[in-house]
């Protein structure tokens, strides 16, 4: 054993412990793998010190050393390395002894006889039973820690899947609801439709037979007359021109003036009440209020910060990046992720204006084209023509003016839709598919001609009764 622990300590490298690869011998004589000796001396040029003897060599000159690899396949073959058997792994590659130990400073399996090598004399070592038995411990405890957050999680996804549920059933619940009550709406103003047809019914029945009653009186006093006429032409010429005396039924009369010419103009029935649109919209209102760090410095923002219109001259704040600089445009300072939101604004009588939403991201600074593909989803009053401000504009046809504007926001559903509070109508609904963060936008208009005075007020929304 100790003639074959020095043969493995010829063919050991100093510098990695291992078998020598590619041997070469420096000037002390000493030998070292030709990796190693590289490593070691790096890229210096000068002072090369021999790695075990520590003896500098004058230059950077290796010899290869043919013999000692040959020596080191030899030893190999001997220590059966060169064909691997069913051992391999449980005993030392070097010394052939049982890995028995366990290097912590390394974290390999070692033999008694590495323990006593100057590789781990001063490592920490303990028997590989020892050893094992500490790491199971430790995959023990991580395998608890493991299981518990396992637990942890399908907890959570137990909780979650139950609010899913819930979330989902309150959904179905409140569209159930909304549906019914849908159909009851739809079923009163069916019944109050068939009441005003049935009215209308009679109303015609009873002119008709109010008619036909005049018309009867009529013919019958024309065919007397046709009669009383016929007679006269067939009496001699002295009755005949007795004029005067028939001078009454010969005078024209005018047309029936008891039959009613027409039964009147009906207007037509409006079917806008089946868009469960404006109060179901005004159920999910929320506060909105101006943020005076967007608006444009010639913009006037009530302390409530309810009110914008334009001032008279340019105020002087800072040109923050969220601070619009050509229009007078401001945005609301709520933000909307997602749900839906309504909100109304009073425009009374103003000649033009611009209402909607915009995502948070847009530009303030210079010329802004507003349109949908810009992040503006915008209705607008120019020139007394209202339009939804898409590429090109899409006229608006509005039969009464609006004084106050509802806007809606179903974020989920890509909705953007504007109402006519005045008439409680819908105007126009813009379609989309929304992602990040949605802000109120509003545009006062230039207070052209002294006509356009009135600020944009932000107005309380009615409480909504059944």
């Amino acid at each position: 054993r100790a003639t074959s622990l020095a043969l493995s300590d010829e063919v050991t490298c100093s510098i990695c412990l291992e078998y020598f690869t590619d041997p070469v011998t420096i000037e002390c004589g000493h030998n070292c793998c030709r990796a190693c000796i590289s490593r070691c001396w790096g890229e210096s040029e000068t002072n090369f010190p021999c790695p075990q003897c520590r003896k500098p060599a004058q230059q950077r000159h290796l010899r290869p050393n043919k013999q000692l690899g040959n020596l080191v396949e030899l030893v190999k073959c001997l220590r059966g390395q060169a064909v691997p058997g069913p051992q391999e792994g449980k005993v030392c590659e070097r010394h052939q002894e049982p890995l028995k130990l366990f290097c912590g400073e390394d974290q390999t399996p070692i033999c008694v006889i590495c323990r006593e090598s100057r590789a781990h004399r001063a490592h920490t070592v303990a028997p590989i039973e020892e050893a094992a038995q500490e790491y199971r411990e430790q995959i023990l405890s991580r395998l608890q820690h493991v299981r518990e957050e396992k637990e942890e999680l399908q907890g959570l996804k137990s909780t979650w899947d139950k609010e899913c549920k819930r979330q989902t059933a309150v959904e179905r619940q409140l569209v159930v609801s909304q549906c019914e009550q849908l159909h009851q709406f739809v079923a009163e103003q069916e019944r109050l439709l068939l009441a005003r047809l049935g009215e209308l019914d009679e109303e015609i029945g009873r002119r008709q037979e109010e008619n036909a009653t005049h018309l009867c009186k009529e013919i019958s006093r024309l065919s007397a007359l046709i009669t009383e006429l016929e007679g006269k032409c067939q009496q001699p010429a002295p009755e005949l021109l007795q004029v005067r005396r028939c001078q009454m039924c010969l005078e024209p009369r005018g047309p029936c003036s008891h039959v009613t010419p027409a039964l009147g103009e009906f207007s037509p029935l409006s079917l806008s009440w089946l868009v469960p649109g404006l109060r179901r919209a005004q159920g999910f209102a929320v506060g909105v209020t101006l943020d005076p760090d967007t608006a444009h410095p010639n913009l006037v923002l009530s302390e409530d910060r309810k009110r914008a219109r334009q001032g008279h001259t340019c105020q002087d704040l800072p040109d923050n990046p969220e601070r619009f600089d050509t229009y007078l445009e401001v945005l609301g300072a709520e933000g909307f992720t997602g749900g839906r939101r309504y909100w109304e604004v009073e425009v009374g009588n103003k000649p033009e204006w611009d209402l909607g939403v915009c995502r948070d991201s847009v530009s303030r600074k210079g010329k802004i084209t507003l349109t949908p593909g810009n992040g503006y989803w915008v209705m607008r009053l120019s020139n007394g023509k209202y339009s939804a401000c898409t590429a090109p504009l899409t006229p608006l046809p509005v039969s009464i003016k609006p004084s106050r504007v509802g806007i809606f926001l179903d974020y989920e559903a890509g909705e953007v839709s504007f109402y006519n509070v005045t008439d409680r109508s819908r105007v126009f609904t813009f379609t989309d598919t929304f992602s990040g963060t949605l802000r109120p936008y509003f545009y006062t208009g230039y207070n052209k001609g002294n006509r356009n005075v009135a600020p944009l007020i932000i107005c309380p929304v009615p409480a909504q009764t059944e």
